[in-house]
């Protein structure tokens, strides 16, 4: 017996309907939705990825030019060679120093090695820091906020003339060493490669880490070197600021050649 349905059941269902409008809009809306939300997804994470992708593609250049110019001597894993030290956890600031002031490659092998013309790029410096640091952790590279100059100059004066006056002079001119070596003047010196010695200890240098010398102190030792650098000295001509020699020659030399310049003057009048 076929089933019958009723006016007001069949009307009923029919106005539970979706119209054909409804359903278009309610696609649109999740389409919307999903594709917004895939769109922002995708955006942080290369946003995140970028810097992670430059930083090993940077390493990856560091290690070529490594290779190219330095494994010969430090060898390739810098486990280091008869000829040069190991650079493991040596880090960015030891690279930066070296490197950026021109003391390495090393021309030739000798009791120091001399600050000269760099022969990297800024950039190509950075890729090589980074590469050496990917190794092994190692001091960094400072922050610029210890580099500025606003330090307190006169604690870092203080901190100067005891930690390293005996070497470098009490003025940042410089002195003579044992056996050939030299402590470098600090005149014109870059803030940041005055830190990174510090942190590392280049040559004869000790290291001063941040137990001895906090990033602040080191800070106001720059700050006290770049005062006297850019300001002169009040009593006069500095005689290249070596101290009591270069004054207790230029007074026997002119002094006392003056004293006998005119003794020989009055006894040449007299006869």
């Amino acid at each position: 017996m076929p089933r019958t349905t009723s006016p007001s059941a069949a009307k009923s269902r029919k106005s539970g309907r979706r119209g054909p409008l409804a359903t278009i809009s309610l696609l649109a809306v999740g389409l919307l939705f999903t594709g917004g939300a895939y769109a922002a997804f995708s955006t942080s994470t290369a946003s995140a990825e970028t810097p992670a992708a430059v930083s090993a593609a940077s390493v990856e250049d560091g290690k070529k030019l490594f290779q190219a110019n330095c494994a010969s001597c430090h060898g390739l894993a810098l486990e280091g060679t008869e000829n040069a030290p190991s650079l493991i956890g040596v880090g960015a600031a030891a690279v930066d120093f070296q490197v950026g002031t021109g003391r390495m490659p090393m021309q030739a092998h000798g009791p120091q090695a001399p600050d000269k013309p760099v022969q990297f790029t800024e950039d190509q410096i950075q890729s090589l820091a980074q590469y050496v640091a990917s190794t092994s952790p190692g001091p960094a590279i400072p922050d610029e906020s210890l580099l500025d100059g606003e330090g307190d100059v006169a604690n870092g004066a203080e901190l100067f003339r005891i930690n390293c006056a005996m070497c470098h002079n009490v003025a940042g001119a410089g002195g003579a060493l044992t056996e050939g070596k030299w402590a470098p003047g600090l005149s014109g010196v870059e803030p940041a490669h005055i830190y990174e010695a510090m942190v590392t200890g280049p040559q004869n240098m000790p290291v001063f880490n941040d137990t001895n010398l906090t990033p602040e102190d080191k800070r106001d030792v720059i700050s006290a070197l770049k005062f006297m650098e850019e300001n002169p000295s009040p009593g006069g001509n500095q005689l290249g600021s070596l101290g009591p020699v270069a004054e207790g020659l230029f007074l026997w030399i002119f002094g006392l050649g003056s004293i006998v310049a005119i003794t020989v003057w009055i006894t040449a009048r007299s006869n």
